[in-house]
């Protein structure tokens, strides 16, 4: 698996992954993902074998960043890629010495252990946070690491 800046190419399929993990909400579009990279925004895709299976973004301002996605294809999911995802992320909001913020379903404890492992604190909760299914999310946030 290789971790690499995500391809406007690759669009088409983040969405169809974001409509296999995520049928019950409001998946992104290809649209969505096309606007994010053209907005500037940080993405990374994990690749096996040639094949996109996995992405991530984060949005960076001047005083903070925020993980916008982290999805893994189902058929990869707990090995690892969610991990290297992250720490991408991570290593980005490091470079630019910002904390980083983000929203995780109340459900969701594989991402919600990940993240706590990688120095995240929840912060609070925003109920019916997720729309159509109302699902509510944690709000967790990791300081700047500004060695």
């Amino acid at each position: 698996m290789t971790i690499a800046p995500l391809r406007h190419s690759d669009a088409a399929r983040c969405a169809q992954i974001e409509q296999e993990l995520f049928p019950g909400d409001d998946p992104w579009s290809e649209r969505a993902f096309l606007s994010e990279l053209d907005n500037g925004n940080f993405y990374v895709g994990a690749y096996s074998g040639g094949e996109l299976i996995g992405y991530a973004g984060l949005g960076l301002t001047d005083f903070e960043s925020s993980v916008h996605t982290i999805a893994v294809d189902a058929r990869f999911q707990g090995g690892g890629v969610g991990k290297a995802l992250l720490r991408a992320l991570l290593a980005r909001a490091d470079e630019a010495g910002l904390p980083v913020f983000l929203e995780v379903r109340t459900d969701n404890a594989r991402a919600i252990d990940l993240y706590l492992a990688h120095g995240f604190e929840h912060l609070g909760l925003r109920r019916r946070y997720y729309q159509p299914s109302g699902a509510d999310a944690y709000t967790m946030g990791r300081p700047a690491n500004r060695d």
